[in-house]
């Protein structure tokens, strides 16, 4: 017979958002395991490039997360070991024209009203923050709360600090219930573990995870790549973005689109993302995708035109169709848990996500309204349909 465990809680992920919630649920008190078909950050936290954003996001319960977040994120820069890469950088939002330039004081504007901080940039005092960046732009906002963390390593370091069990390489294939319908635990094909709550940290494959227990969450996989320079001297100081950016966050196309944002690493190569497009889980390397985001990152740093690139990644960010996480318990399935569907935002909510669970989890009294997240919400008229 496989070998039972008794626990308070098992997380499905190893990612960021797991690791993530197996350390706020320890730090609650609770016994926790962690299971993941593959190793840690082996999904979308792997392919990130660690964001920690609020400039991309507009007023409204993302924010709110974020925010929180970008405070957690301080406090576990001090808890956990120095190469997470915790850099609070600050992001640059620049615009190209002055339309576009008054689309995003307008932005600012709402935003300072939930906490924010950004300050617009004149064009003729942009080169100050970034001396390479093209002079051709009309201004922009400094957000000094971005920031920047390896995401990988973050992860190892959030699920070691945990103390939590974890079971890596082991597919859940299994979630056990009750004849009424409740939750007892989970199996895979080496054991089953016992537990009154199972959270479902699956990142892109959360769905399936929900479909196991009999709930439907519609999360869909949107594909995006990232390009590596060479190792460079010192060249980009902030984390430098389009304001076109916001809007492809935003969008609910399936097609490809892309807008670079480019930042340095403390390694020395610069990262050159993002492209987002919907198209299954094809892995297939996008000629096209690659070249509109070196096309872009020149136009915003020329001096990149004549940088190697030395590689390229991608994966598959967990999209929800109103552009929110599910977070907390589904009320279809007693003591199922949700926390997965942040596209590609997962790294920098993910303390933020994980006090919600931990809260949910004890009966605490959450640091920010659960309803808006709620897995069970309705999800219909908002698009992102099968592939």
């Amino acid at each position: 017979m496989p070998k039972r465990h008794s626990l308070d809680a098992v997380i499905i992920g190893a990612g960021v958002i797991g690791a993530a919630c197996a350390y706020f649920a320890a730090r609650s008190g609770l016994s926790v395991a962690v299971v993941d078909r593959g190793p840690v950050a082996g999904g979308t936290t792997g392919a990130g490039e660690g964001n920690l954003l609020v400039s991309d996001k507009g007023t409204g319960p993302e924010l709110d997360l974020a925010l929180l977040s970008t405070r957690l994120w301080r406090e576990l820069s001090d808890a956990l070991p120095p190469d997470i890469e915790y850099e609070p950088k600050g992001g640059l939002v620049v615009a190209h024209d002055e339309p576009t330039l008054k689309a995003l004081r307008a932005f600012a504007e709402s935003q300072r009203e939930s906490g924010v901080r950004a300050e617009e940039i004149q064009a003729q005092d942009l080169t100050a923050l970034e001396p390479h960046l093209a002079p051709s732009h009309t201004g922009g906002f400094l957000y000094p709360q971005d920031a920047q963390v390896q995401p990988a390593k973050a992860a190892a370091h959030l699920l070691a600090a945990s103390g939590a069990t974890t079971y890596l390489g082991e597919e859940v294939t299994g979630i056990l219930r009750t004849p009424s319908g409740t939750v007892t635990g989970v199996r895979t094909p080496r054991r089953e573990l016992l537990a009154p709550a199972v959270v479902n940290a699956a990142g892109t494959w959360g769905g399936e995870i929900a479909a196991l227990a009999g709930a439907h969450l519609p999360v869909l996989p949107r594909r995006g790549f990232v390009l590596v320079t060479e190792p460079l001297p010192p060249l980009v100081r902030h984390k430098v973005y389009a304001a076109d950016y916001v809007a492809d966050v935003a969008s609910d196309s399936a097609n490809l689109q892309s807008s670079a944002v480019v930042e340095g690493t403390p390694a020395g190569p610069v990262l050159i993302g993002a492209t987002r497009e919907r198209v299954g889980f094809d892995r297939t390397l996008s000629p096209q995708a690659l070249q509109r985001l070196a096309a872009q990152a020149a136009a915003l740093f020329p001096i990149l035109s004549d940088v190697d690139v030395i590689r390229a990644y991608h994966g598959f960010r967990p999209y929800l169709p109103d552009h929110l996480p599910a977070i907390g318990p589904d009320h279809r399935v007693p003591g199922l848990f949700h926390a997965c569907g942040h596209e590609g935002a997962g790294i920098g909510l993910a303390p933020a996500t994980a006090a919600l669970i931990a809260a949910a989890l004890t009966g605490a009294e959450p640091p920010l309204d659960l309803a808006p997240f709620a897995p069970h919400r309705d999800f219909d008229g908002h698009g992102g349909g099968a592939e």
